[in-house]
């Protein structure tokens, strides 16, 4: 069973013993009562309270943020809908963890599993990982596969350390909790500070036999392959997190995640700004003024007609409204094409003289905005802007 899965086998509120509705004063009540009944040091050597303990504060850590709520309710709600589609072989993305902003109400990532304050058994090193995108794989989705070097639980000894996992015995110091206490002072300045045991490095076990695979690390150095898919509409602030796929702990604690994140490469014709498209289009200044079609470029649709008005100025924008990037859960952006009258930068002499003549012929009524900044300067300035007019 994959992290994400075993998150959503829990029901946070239950755990609790909250409604689903439940105010944050209510959460942190009821977190605080549970906190005061299974805390381990109650309760020494009993895992089953221990394991109990954490589950409350894995609980707490999601409700008591209202990003991670929304999250893990949308779970809730919509099973089998988060994370990118899901590694391959059943092992989906535990929840994007800041997947930009466009994804921000779904992937908050599920804590991770919070630990105790008494808890000393560190999580491994997070291993981070960056992929190209083209511009079109990252709009429209696609599936990757990418191969990372890291260190991976030793297979033998089950990242134990000990021969077969099983030769190690319980740490006579700390009696199999990973943790001293040590006291200093007395009557109101009396201080307790729970620290690492010293004889175990804080994993409650004493190894017996070193494992021959791994030579008591608890790790081997290998390779990862895993294979992905990524929702439309990925950026180049987006990343995904995997938990528990990054390097193996050193001492007992649970692996640290696999990050990836995105370079985006460039369009040659598309920019984008979330779901929405944009286009620069150069059109002749002469189907500007006269009127036509021009062929659009769409992500889904192919190429298609966008009809130019006669009388079009350089810079007016039309909108092909759902022709922008496609989402499963945020709907479908636009298409914004602004238009660029592009004028000739060289004419030959029949030309200009056609143009001439064609200039002649234009009256300043047909020129409002030139009209309009002419009447001004000969109000103002007493001078006609235009030599020619």
């Amino acid at each position: 069973m994959c992290f994400r899965d075993k998150i959503m086998a829990k029901n946070y509120y239950e755990i609790l013993g909250v409604d689903k509705k439940a105010t944050q004063d209510e959460i942190k009540s009821a977190y605080r009562k549970l906190v005061k009944q299974y805390h381990p040091d109650l309760h020494p050597g009993d895992e089953a309270a221990a394991a109990k303990f954490k589950e409350i504060n894995e609980a707490n850590e999601t409700l008591s943020d209202e990003q991670k709520r929304a999250a893990y309710d949308y779970e809730l709600e919509h099973p089998g809908m988060g994370g990118a589609g899901g590694f391959s072989g059943g092992q989906g993305f535990g929840g994007f963890s800041g997947f930009g902003d466009i994804f921000s109400e779904f992937f908050s990532g599920f804590g991770g599993g919070s630990r105790d304050a008494g808890d000393t058994k560190e999580k491994g090193a997070d291993v981070n990982v960056e992929i190209e995108l083209s511009f079109l794989d990252a709009a429209k989705g696609c599936k990757k596969t990418i191969s990372y070097a890291r260190k991976e639980p030793c297979s033998a000894c089950k990242g134990t350390g000990a021969k077969n996992g099983t030769a190690y015995t319980v740490c006579d110091k700390c009696k199999g909790t990973g943790r001293i206490q040590y006291v200093s002072g007395g009557g109101i300045f009396r201080t307790v500070q729970v620290r690492a045991c010293d004889a175990c490095g804080g994993t409650g076990k004493k190894i017996t036999e070193k494992c021959t695979v791994c030579g008591g690390k608890g790790y081997n150095r290998g390779t990862t392959e895993l294979s992905f898919d990524i929702p439309a509409g990925c950026d180049s602030n987006s990343y995904l997190r995997k938990r528990g796929f990054g390097h193996a702990s050193t001492n007992g604690g649970e692996p640290g995640d696999l990050i990836v994140t995105f370079k985006i490469l460039p369009h040659k014709i598309f920019t984008r700004q979330n779901f929405d498209l944009y286009i620069d289009l150069p059109v002749p200044f002469t189907t500007c003024m006269l009127g036509g079609k021009v062929k659009v470029p769409t992500l889904d649709d192919g190429c298609v007609d966008m009809d130019i008005p006669a009388g079009t100025v350089s810079g007016k924008k039309f909108v092909l409204r759902g022709k922008g990037i496609r989402t499963a859960r945020s709907g479908t952006g636009n298409l914004y094409v602004t238009v660029i009258a592009e004028m000739p930068t060289s004419l030959s002499r029949d030309q200009k003289q056609a143009l001439a003549a064609f200039a002649d012929t234009v009256e300043m009524k047909q020129l409002s905005k030139s009209k309009d900044y002419a009447d001004k300067m000969d109000a103002l300035y007493g001078v006609k802007p235009y030599n020619n007019k």
